[in-house]
């Protein structure tokens, strides 16, 4: 029987993992780069030295990002460890690429009110959750039915970030519409069974048990597509989640008809969540668990854009003088006048 070829075996060791679909194609191509910068060399004849060349090479010619070059080398570590089952050495002297140090974009409350309110349907609740929950947008579109706790106001998130489960808040504001919106998801999976359908993905230890999980009510996708798709691993036609294309476009519309220049996108209602809850007098663990941090110095980040009013903290600008308050007069079309002479310009 003939070997199974290379990247096969790196999707099959995946699936096996129970790895997302994502993180699966995001390999795959990372892994298929390597062999190709390096003339399609077997992996079992490099190790060390050619993953330093090849990192190198995408921080130096390829100028890419840190989290790209992460990527990168983390799709490689698992083609040697759990595919190849080849020791490589020390990687050490690899040229990073340097991540910077920004802080999140914030939504006030008053803009999160904005661009929620030119929203509609599936987009303005999946916008609603993101900021009133704290969630990541995949996090949210791969929500089930079995995920929403009306009598507790919980929200089950499974298999988040690092493979964990955490509980976070249900807004009360969303209760009615998501019950609205859940009828509609019972009628449109009740005519997908009518018609031979119904099915969704599930992960695979249950589907093996039970292979008749993914026809059931509570399996199915709190926010299902409005069509069907083929299954891209089981080959199978049924109703996969909501496009997240769908929502960061429907945000970034939404944003531009409530004429908020900031640069935005659905994760900014996340930053957002931590940001407004740590102003509210929640404690920065309490937000940590929220967000399904694992280490608490990830959530500090935000305490950095904490409105602390409790320290009244003035511009010089703002500074009222012995001759009475700086009047500042605008030139024609709001611009600045010209200095009087060039040591004006000095500092």
């Amino acid at each position: 029987m003939p070997q199974p070829k290379l990247l096969d075996r790196v999707r099959e060791t995946m699936r096996l993992k129970h790895m997302s679909i994502r993180t699966e194609d995001a390999y795959v191509y990372w892994i298929k780069q390597f062999i190709l910068f390096h003339h399609k060399r077997n992996p079992q004849t490099m190790g060390a030295a050619e993953i330093r060349s090849y990192l190198s090479h995408l921080a130096r010619d390829k100028n890419v990002s840190a989290s790209t070059q992460n990527l990168a080398l983390n799709s490689i570590m698992f083609l040697y460890t759990q595919v190849v089952k080849k020791e490589i050495g020390s990687l050490k002297e690899i040229e990073r690429a340097t991540r910077p140090k920004r802080l999140p974009t914030v939504f006030s409350q008053n803009e999160v009110l904005f661009i929620l309110s030119v929203m509609k349907e599936t987009p303005q609740l999946v916008a609603g959750l993101l900021y009133g929950s704290g969630l990541r947008l995949m996090e949210c579109l791969r929500l089930r039915i079995q995920d929403v706790d009306f009598d507790r106001d919980q929200i089950l998130v499974r298999s988040g970030k690092g493979d964990k489960d955490r509980v976070t808040l249900l807004p009360q504001r969303l209760k009615e519409p998501l019950r609205n919106h859940i009828a509609w998801v019972k009628h449109l999976h009740n005519r997908d069974l009518e018609q031979g359908f119904g099915d969704v993905y599930i992960p695979p230890a249950l589907e093996r048990k039970n292979p008749k999980a993914a026809f059931e009510w509570n399996w199915q996708y709190l926010f299902p597509a409005l069509e069907q798709s083929l299954d891209p691993r089981s080959r199978r036609i049924g109703r996969h989640h909501f496009p997240e294309s769908k929502i960061q476009d429907a945000v970034k519309k939404a944003q531009r008809e409530a004429s908020i220049p900031k640069r935005g996108s659905p994760h900014t209602f996340r930053h957002s969540f931590a940001t407004h809850m740590l102003e509210n007098g929640y404690s920065i663990r309490l937000v940590q668990q929220l967000l399904g941090h694992s280490d608490v110095r990830t959530t500090m980040i935000y305490t950095h854009i904490v409105k602390k009013p409790e320290i009244p903290v003035e511009s010089p600008l703002d500074f009222r003088i012995q001759q009475g308050t700086l009047q500042l007069s605008e030139g024609k079309s709001g611009k600045l006048r010209e200095p009087e002479n060039e040591n004006d310009e000095t500092t």
